[in-house]
């Protein structure tokens, strides 16, 4: 769990420090800076999701995940966090919505290739990929912090339990979590993340709920091993 704390501290402090740095910052620099991380954020989900061996995997796990998301109402439940903690310690800031901030961040830090297969990776013992991940996102959260405000530090408590979690199943499910599992993983993550970008860049009328596909991530673990007996048997 030492690679998911450093993480998570990483998140707090780039955050923290972004957020104070923000207000001395012109608006025009700011807003070119959201341009240049919402491109970013679409290059690390293509580079993700280049590394799939089954496109029809990308194409299954999304379609469900989406459905079983919009079913259990993730992105109303996510968006409800949010607003509870804009109401407890932040009302708004002077950079738009604690509760986009909050929810954005969250799901940008805690969804993509690094944070599955180093969660994966700690849950056996190796917190190298962690500990590298901290890295970019104490920079990837200075940034944020000074374009956003309050709610991207907020979003290391996401971090914690998402990575910890992740960890933690992956200590018990290590010998069934493949590298063809882990690589589908990495790749729907990548999805999800360009369709992060395309919020951030506002590309859209209306944002794409990116919570509600939040259980296409996990989707692959069932999908490869079923995909593979039925190949098997045909």
């Amino acid at each position: 769990m030492l690679g998911v704390l450093a993480n998570s501290l990483a998140v707090l402090v780039g955050g923290v420090i972004g957020m104070l740095c923000g207000s001395k910052i012109n608006s025009k620099y700011t807003d070119s800076l959201m341009v240049a991380l919402g491109l970013a954020t679409m290059g690390m989900g293509v580079v993700s999701t280049v590394g799939t061996a089954d496109v029809l995997c990308i194409i299954v796990c999304c379609s469900i995940g989406t459905v079983i998301g919009e079913l259990l109402h993730i992105d109303d439940g996510v968006n409800a966090l949010g607003r509870v903690a804009e109401r407890r310690f932040a009302g708004k800031n002077g950079k738009g919505s604690f509760t986009s901030a909050f929810v954005s961040c969250s799901i940008l830090f805690c969804i993509g290739s690094m944070s599955v297969m180093g969660s994966v990776q700690a849950g056996i013992g190796d917190n190298s990929i962690l500990f590298a991940k901290a890295v970019l996102d104490l920079i990837a959260s200075l940034a944020y912090g000074a374009a956003l405000g309050v709610g991207v530090p907020a979003s290391f408590v996401c971090v914690l339990v998402v990575e910890g979690g992740l960890t933690l199943l992956s200590s018990a499910a290590a010998p069934f979590l493949t590298d063809a599992i882990v690589a589908e993983m990495s790749a729907v993550g990548g999805i999800l993340l360009i369709g992060l970008a395309i919020n951030l860049l506002n590309l859209r009328q209306l944002p794409i709920k990116i919570a509600n596909m939040l259980p296409a991530v996990f989707l692959p673990a069932a999908y490869v091993p079923l995909y593979g007996w039925i190949t098997s048997i045909v």
